[in-house]
């Protein structure tokens, strides 16, 4: 009985370290084609949100302006939110950047995806340092746990100063204001778990031209253009 349970993991080892290889190779092929794309925001939501969901119809003018200020627009790729940030940057002629994961349910490819800038993972973490690495800014519009876990994953990088420091944008005040007001109350004021400049990490609008408002100053400062 001992021995069945070794040799089982074993083999359990023995698979781990071939998916080594899996991993290293989505990393080159992510770096190889995302290092040509350029300057791009990425643009996170709901996969669930369908064509008649204002928080669509918001997502896909924020992209299109994105685009007219000299960005890409990079997505998850799947649907929903996702589609309608790439519908935007398509509409605007910009390049349309999508990160497909395999989902057993919700996750398959949108249409608006330029057909050289579509990538597919297998790994989450993977997929998360590519959208990092090769973003100038975070949209963040309302979703669910991936929405959550991407927006937590960008500000714990920018605060342990793993990241350098980008805008990080959250749309739409009136869904976001409950979990701003609990970071704020619990982690920052009662705990001081967060200190309180560390909140001016955040930054809610509710509107498109809000959040050109806000990449145009921040790149101004900085003294970087989009466009170059």
């Amino acid at each position: 009985m001992h021995r069945k349970n070794l040799k089982g993991w074993n083999e359990i080892k023995t698979n781990d370290s071939w998916s080594v290889f899996k991993i290293m190779g989505e990393f080159v092929d992510g770096f190889e084609k995302l290092g040509q794309i350029g300057p791009c925001v990425s643009i996170f939501g709901s996969a669930r949100a369908n064509t008649d969901d204002k928080h669509y119809k918001l997502a896909t003018e924020i992209a299109q302006k994105i685009v007219e200020l000299g960005f890409g627009v990079i997505t998850g790729g799947g649907p929903g939110i996702m589609e309608a940030a790439n519908k935007g940057a398509k509409l605007a002629l910009g390049s349309s950047v999508g990160l497909n994961i395999d989902l057993p349910l919700e996750q398959s490819q949108n249409q608006y995806i330029d057909d050289d800038k579509s990538l597919d993972f297998d790994y989450f973490f993977v997929r998360k340092v590519m959208f990092m690495k090769y973003a100038q800014a975070f949209v963040v519009m309302p979703g669910g746990f991936g929405t959550l876990d991407e927006l937590f994953e960008a500000l714990t990088l920018i605060q342990t100063k793993k990241a350098e420091r980008f805008p990080v944008i959250l749309v739409d005040k009136s869904f976001w204001k409950g979990c701003y007001k609990w970071i704020k109350n619990n982690l920052t004021l009662k705990h001081k778990y967060i200190s309180e400049k560390e909140l001016d990490l955040i930054s809610m609008v509710d509107s498109s031209d809000e959040v050109i408002e806000i990449l145009t100053k921040f790149y101004h400062k900085k003294r970087l253009k989009p466009n170059f």
